[in-house]
């Protein structure tokens, strides 16, 4: 098979673990014989300083002339700490979000034996653990008009939602429901915002049309609880663009790590693909971030390809490095390995390279060569 894949680095570490992502999209692409195209296109702070734009036009139109996107991280300080800048990295994502019309955010949560000790949780809240947050994209307060007053001590962001938005997200995730326990909640704050009380009408509507498909509503705040006291309760959790923000971040401890968490933004052109973490410019080129956000999301692709074998196959490899030890340093900060190690270890089992024995003295930091 042959597919087209927009690569776009982005800002801090997103380049490192993207490239961690592109070798082992060229080690699945040798072992079962596929072909992938790269094309590569500037965002975020990386853009602005090249071109001044956060999004140039060249990077939309290789995008919507490829079969997908894999996308890093975007975000600099020096922006960060600028309430005042008329131009932001951020404006890229939610302009290049706009353009392919990529209305559902994919953000599953899983948990890893390995890890358990590594999360706030104890272990047996986190068996079982298995749901997909689904947030909706491009509506709500992050798209609403903005104002300020002159004298800087009035601020509004408006929060508006059409039925259209919703009803697209919400299919979507019903049929996903369908494909898994059959279980959805969706998220809102039904009982303070109008927005959230068209939210929970029109999914009421829709449910009509999946009568297999256990439906719940929860409010926000008693949601935010529940993923701590009990979390193996959700399978497919929807919800609005801010809410869906800020849960699945919360979320993300319970997989030990925010670097383990990948995302697929789907719309009705090129899907994107991207872990769920930022630029952490902090860690750029220090070979020390985990690149496993990324891999995952690169797995993600491949299933949006139809290749499930081939994705499994990289899932495989995720799970063998973390269950031996393999990790980056924010899981482990006395005993890590590097960025690219990791890349090369998943690379090296997808190719069948890794012995039945490993004697990880043999690892050196940034070569996985296995004697």
């Amino acid at each position: 098979m042959n597919k087209n894949i927009a690569v776009i680095l982005g800002d801090g570490i997103g380049p490192e673990v993207t490239m961690q992502s592109v070798r082992i999209l060229d080690a699945i692409a040798e072992q079962y014989g596929h072909q992938f195209n790269y094309g590569y296109g500037l965002m975020g702070a990386d853009a602005i300083d090249k071109t001044g734009n956060p999004l140039p036009d060249d990077t939309i139109d290789l995008c919507k002339r490829s079969n997908a996107i894999l996308f890093g991280a975007i975000g600099h300080p020096r922006y960060d700490n600028d309430p005042t800048a008329k131009v932001r990295p951020e404006q890229g994502l939610l302009r290049l979000r706009k353009s392919l019309e990529l209305f559902a955010n994919i953000r599953p949560i899983n948990t890893y034996l390995a890890l358990q000790h590594l999360s706030p949780l104890k272990a047996q809240q986190l068996e079982s653990v298995d749901f997909i947050i689904f947030r909706e994209l491009t509506g709500g307060i992050y798209f609403g008009q903005k104002e300020i007053n002159a004298e800087k001590t009035l601020a509004s962001d408006l929060c508006v939602y059409s039925r259209e938005e919703i009803q697209r997200v919400s299919h979507l995730a019903f049929q996903y429901a369908m494909m898994r326990r059959k279980k959805l909640l969706l998220v809102d704050k039904a009982n303070v915002l109008e927005t959230s009380r068209l939210w929970r009408a029109v999914v009421q509507e829709i449910a009509t049309q999946y009568p297999e498909v256990q439906t719940e509503y929860m409010f926000v705040d008693n949601a935010a609880m529940q993923i701590i006291l009990n979390p193996k309760q959700f399978d497919i959790v929807l919800t609005e663009n801010m809410f869906g923000d800020i849960l699945s971040d919360e979320a993300s401890v319970l997989s030990g790590s925010l670097g383990l968490l990948p995302s697929a933004s789907i719309g009705t052109h090129t899907a994107l693909f991207e872990p769920i973490h930022g630029s952490y410019p902090q860690a750029a080129g220090k070979d020390i971030a985990n690149p496993i956000g990324s891999v995952l999301s690169a797995a993600m692709m491949l299933d949006y390809f139809g290749m499930q074998t081939e994705a499994n196959h990289v899932r495989d490899a995720v799970t063998w490095t973390l269950q031996n030890g393999f990790v980056t340093k924010d899981i482990d900060p006395v005993n890590f390995y590097f960025t690219s190690t990791i890349g090369e270890l998943i690379c090296d089992y997808i190719g069948n390279k890794i012995p039945g024995v490993v004697n990880k003295a043999n690892i050196e930091l940034r070569k996985s060569t296995i004697i």
